[in-house]
């Protein structure tokens, strides 16, 4: 006889418990964080360039960290590399709380201490992607997932919305309430405990041992077209570094007003999630992806029109609908296709791509708005977001044509995985 693990099944193993709590301060907090620095950062230059300074600021260190974070990640024990991560961007709350409180009169320090979260961030989002599976048995793992996904979900829409309402009392109202939940974060997080899994040995620390992840995902082409695609959608589309400038220029709202339009991609992924919970996508897997692209440019064109409050807010919803559902067949296809042994390393290259995606996305988008001004800036990144999706569809057949998630992959001895198009006609073979 065999029982259900039950919907919560996973949050009756401690340590995962006390690692979803962690995780939900830590991001309430970093998403505090980014309305208040983001606001106080136009406040000073008024110019929308800084804007996308802090994007950069956070991506330069990003980049040459990453892959070797992946390593460390499939070195070291992964809970402990998040603990740490958490208590260092504690300090950079604090470091925000300082210079508020001794008076802010220019931003270069405030872009020190994003270059410095950039560089925790590197180490955080490997450990963090791969730590789940060592800290619940395999038939709660599934569960585990979507507990993690759902938890972080609630927390992007928490966090902008308490920040824009703390930033009303003033910026070091919200450095001390994130300060606040890091460190607890961090608490939280060192209490967990427990023999870690160990993914697969100590890899040696080599060039060639921390370029496996890259070799790993250029050796398959769905993966590489959907994460490259999610990339250079974002990179172009990223109108949500724009906001504190949008919310105060174009719809003349204040840092309240600026909180919940941070909220409101959240809140459409949110729901998009929850609707994949219960209705997952199963067929045409490639023309979805290609859609939830397509629809978060089509939202960011809506958004550069739009001087209408309530109208900025739906678009934005629909924007986080649309890069739920991308991310949604990311995830899958990274966990069917990535051995444990090397899922740091593939997570490190998976966070590259993402960091791209957000920090560059969000210096780009700073740029086209110096250069051409704030609204034509937001109608380029929707137009050259519409264009990488025809781009894709050309130059990734195999993504566009994929049916189904891929099956067992990750079980599999390396011998017998083979590529989704000979993989497809073997099926074709056994069916006869």
């Amino acid at each position: 006889m065999s029982s259900s693990p039950g919907k919560f099944g996973a949050l009756r193993h401690r340590d995962f418990t006390l690692f979803l709590c962690a995780r939900f301060l830590a991001t309430v907090a970093i998403q505090m964080q980014s309305v208040a620095v983001g606001w106080q950062v136009y406040a000073l230059t008024s110019d929308a360039l800084d804007l996308g300074l802090v994007g950069l600021a956070q991506f330069a260190p990003f980049v040459p960290l990453a892959l070797v974070a992946g390593q460390v990640a499939d070195r070291f024990d992964r809970r402990r590399i998040v603990a740490l991560c958490f208590l260092v961007e504690m300090l950079c709350g604090a470091a925000l709380l300082a210079f508020t409180w001794v008076g802010l009169t220019v931003v270069w320090p405030v872009f020190a201490v994003m270059a410095l979260y950039g560089s925790v961030r590197a180490f955080m989002m490997p450990a963090s992607q791969a730590v789940v599976v060592n800290l619940v048995p395999a038939e709660v793992f599934g569960n585990a997932v979507a507990l993690n996904s759902s938890v972080f979900q609630v927390a992007v829409i928490a966090g902008p919305a308490l920040g824009g309402f703390l930033y009303l009392a003033g910026p070091d109202v919200v450095y001390a309430t994130v300060t606040g939940c890091l460190a607890t974060a961090a608490l939280l997080m060192g209490g967990v405990r427990g023999e870690p899994k160990k993914p697969g040995g100590n890899p040696p620390m080599s060039l060639d041992s921390v370029l496996e992840g890259l070799r790993f995902v250029r050796s398959r082409p769905v993966m590489l077209g959907a994460i490259s695609l999610d990339l250079f959608a974002v990179l172009f589309g990223g109108a949500t570094a724009l906001l504190p400038a949008y919310a105060r220029d174009v719809l003349h709202a204040g840092p309240t007003g600026l909180g919940w339009l941070r909220t409101a991609p959240g809140l459409g992924a949110a729901c998009t999630a929850l609707a994949l919970a219960f209705w997952p996508i199963q067929r045409h897997v490639g023309l979805w992806m290609f859609g939830g692209v397509g629809v978060f440019g089509a939202a960011t064109l809506v958004l550069g029109r739009s001087e209408d409050y309530a109208v900025a807010l739906a678009a934005l919803a629909v924007m986080g609908a649309g890069d739920m559902v991308s991310v949604y067949i990311r995830h899958m296809l990274v966990q069917l296709e990535t051995p444990d042994a090397i899922r740091g390393r593939v997570s490190a290259v998976n966070s590259v791509f993402i960091g791209a995606s957000n920090e560059l996305g969000e210096f780009e988008s700073g740029l086209t708005a110096e250069w051409f001004g704030l609204v034509p800036a937001i109608l380029l990144g929707g137009c050259a977001t519409l264009g990488v999706v025809g781009a894709w569809m050309w130059g990734f057949p195999v993504l566009r044509g994929m049916d189904m998630f891929p099956r067992g992959v990750r079980d599999m001895p390396e011998s017998r995985r083979k590529q989704p198009r000979q993989a497809k006609h073997k099926q074709k073979r056994r069916r006869r």
